[in-house]
């Protein structure tokens, strides 16, 4: 009697998320060459033909820096109070800051961009998402070396607590890419979406404090009170010019909040990334 094969569609939640969540990881563990080779890959070309190249990374955050810094000497803004220079505390703020900035930039600019080698390959192209992180790792890399030029400038020593700061990024990084998954499929079905993020996260820059004091009263420190990178930029900060961490219920809850939601994106991009090609 003729055997009877039945194809059904994929439905990767008939096998359970724990069998699901181990795929995930057994996934991205194999493809660890491939995301190192499009790390380098778009390491190299962004500052290919470019004339001052990797300085760009400290050209950027000093230029904001300066820029309240000015708006502070002419009265329009206040910095609040603080125990350290405000260009150490700025500049240490916008390296944990521009982790999650640039960070998830690149991640929703991910599959939209290499649109030609999805169609044409089949790869996991959580690959693609991940491997953006990798640059921004190594820009704050470079922006924590210009903190330390900072430190030596006004003569102040780092507190031995920095050695945490590492932790604090891992933190960063699952908010990121909890956020990228999202935003690169969404930015790959409607092309808005990464304009549109571009615009937020600057947005979300000035309600965040990075470049000043955490506000007292009014609505913007009630909207900080919900912001997890408020929580988590402030903790690397504190680590290096404070000791401690200076809110660490707010911190353990957006450290929390980071990886449930990598978690949940993660498989939301799972379920979905062998449809990518259809909508690119």
């Amino acid at each position: 009697m003729d055997q009877i094969k039945t194809y059904e569609p994929d439905n990767s939640l008939r096998k359970g998320y724990g069998a699901l969540i181990r795929e995930i990881i057994a996934e991205i563990k194999d493809s660890r060459w491939l995301t190192y080779q499009l790390f380098k890959r778009d390491f190299f070309s962004m500052y290919k033909q470019s004339f001052i190249g990797i300085l760009w990374i400290f050209i950027m955050p000093v230029m904001n820096v300066m820029v309240f810094v000015m708006l502070h000497n002419s009265g329009i803004f206040n910095f609040g109070t603080m125990s350290v220079p405000y260009p150490l505390f700025a500049i240490s703020g916008i390296a944990f800051w521009q982790l999650f900035a640039v960070g998830i930039t690149a991640c929703s600019n991910s599959l939209s961009s290499a649109g030609d080698m999805i169609k044409r390959i089949n790869f996991s192209k959580k690959s693609l998402v991940i491997a953006p992180v990798g640059r921004t790792l190594v820009s704050f890399l470079v922006q924590f070396i210009l903190a330390g030029i900072l430190c030596l400038r006004y003569q102040f020593v780092p507190h031995p607590s920095i050695v945490f700061v590492p932790v604090v990024v891992l933190f960063i990084v699952c908010l990121t890419l909890g956020v990228g998954f999202i935003a690169a499929i969404l930015n790959a079905i409607v092309r808005d979406t990464g304009n549109l993020l571009t615009v937020l996260v600057t947005f979300l820059m000035y309600l965040t404090p990075v470049l000043y004091a955490k506000p007292k009263i009014g609505l913007l420190a009630g909207l900080t009170e919900f912001n997890p990178l408020h929580y988590l930029v402030s903790a690397g900060r504190d680590l290096i010019l404070v000791g401690h961490i200076q809110e660490p219920f707010g911190f353990l809850a957006a450290a929390v909040f980071s990886v449930v939601l990598l978690f949940i994106s993660l498989i939301i991009f799972h379920l979905t990334e062998t449809r990518i090609a259809e909508r690119i």
